[in-house]
Parts: C-alpha cells; sequence; structure tokens
C-alpha cells in the first residue's frame, strides 16, 4: 500500500500527476478541491461558505478542511493505497494528518510565482458542463465555446488577479512551513514543475523510486 501527498500552488500540475500515478498505482486519487467544488455546485451549506471564501482568494478554514479529509478517508475504498492533493495546506493541518495517517512520501511540485499567474489565469470552465480548458495548451475547437457541449466558456470566480496574488501570498505564507514538518521525516522529494506533463511525471517516479509510466 503506497500513500503520498502531492503539495503545490494552484496551477502547478497536481490534479494532472496525481491522476497519471493513481492510474498506473491503482492509488485513490483524493482532491479536496474537487471536494469543495462539488458542494459549491450542488449549492450545499459547506458550498455557499467554501464559495465565499475562495472568492476572496483565502484558504477554507482548518476545521472545516479537516473534517471533510477525515470523512473521506474513514470510507477506506483506497486497498491499494492514495494520493491526496489540496491538503494540509498548513501547520496545524499537516500535525493533524501526521499524527492519524502514515504517508510514504510528500511530493513537492516548485513553480515560479509568474508561472502560476501564466497559468491559473489562462483557466475557463464550461459554464454548462463543467469541463475544464486551459488556453495554454488546451485550446478549444471554437473560441470561447466548450467542445462537448458548445456552451460558454468562462473564468472561475477566484481565478481573478488579484485572487491570484492573494493566494500565492497565503500559500507561500502557510504552506511553505509545512515541508519543513514533513521533510523532518525525509519524506519531501521537490520537481522543477515548469517542463511538460511527462517530464514532471518521470521526475516524480525516479525521486520516489517508482517504476517508469506506461
Amino acid at each position: 500500500m503506497r500513500k503520498y501527498v502531492i503539495i503545490g500552488a494552484q496551477g502547478s500540475g497536481k490534479g494532472t500527476q496525481s491522476l497519471l500515478l493513481a492510474r498506473d498505482l491503482d492509488l485513490v486519487h483524493i482532491s479536496v478541491g474537487d471536494i469543495f467544488r462539488w458542494h459549491v455546485k450542488n449549492h450545499t451549506k459547506l458550498g455557499a461558505q467554501v464559495r465565499r471564501t475562495m472568492a476572496a482568494g483565502e484558504l477554507v478554514g482548518d476545521d472545516l478542511v479537516e473534517g471533510v479529509v477525515r470523512d473521506r478517508l474513514d470510507q477506506h475504498d483506497w486497498n491499494c493505497g492514495f494520493i491526496i492533493d489540496g491538503f494540509p495546506r498548513s501547520r496545524r493541518q499537516t500535525e493533524f494528518f501526521l499524527e492519524g495517517y502514515d504517508i510514504d512520501g510528500v511530493i513537492h511540485l516548485d513553480l515560479p510565482d509568474a508561472e502560476v499567474r501564466r497559468r491559473v489565469l489562462a483557466r475557463r470552465l464550461c459554464s454548462r458542463c463543467g469541463m475544464d480548458y486551459n488556453l495554454i495548451a488546451d485550446r478549444p475547437t471554437q473560441e470561447g465555446r466548450c467542445d462537448v457541449c458548445g456552451g460558454d466558456l468562462v473564468a472561475r470566480e477566484d481565478d481573478t488577479e488579484e485572487a491570484v496574488a492573494e493566494r500565492l501570498r497565503t500559500y507561500r505564507e502557510k504552506t511553505d512551513p509545512i515541508l519543513e514538518l514533513f521533510g523532518r521525516k525525509e519524506y519531501v522529494v521537490t520537481v522543477d514543475a515548469t517542463p511538460d506533463i511527462a517530464t514532471v511525471q518521470r521526475t516524480i517516479r525516479e525521486r520516489l523510486g517508482l517504476p517508469a509510466p506506461k
């Protein structure tokens, strides 16, 4: 059983790299961001709270995040292991996680702030079916229209210059110190997230001693 955490600023490729690892290693990919977005989309009470917080470019509170993660991991559907992204994002969340779960490694995707801004501000979402696009590497066939359903492509509410700047500031302030905590246990491998997806994936596997991509 393998259990990994993947850490990086928005736009660093956490979701993409996690899915590749999950596919080949039979891991369950747990995205805290996806869980929150589901609640926002379905207009739950939790979703309303998360929506206000994300629109302000702030991180969701520790109690709320820890509760969501605990509930998800308590499902125990990860027989071969899991890779979790979007958590932990603070020292307290890290301590909570280390107290409750043994992990095999922490993947730190390192990306310069300027590249984070470029990638995040290029993201688009279909207003009808929810398909994700990135105008840098995954442009739709027809400008502004979803290839799947023809819906309008829009920027996410929290993908503004101001919100991205605030998220980066918060990330550096609250999230970077957790690498020190994980590093004390020699869990952390830092990978340059600037190259293409395949190169980053190969580097991750080399650093963790995992089989090469299929």
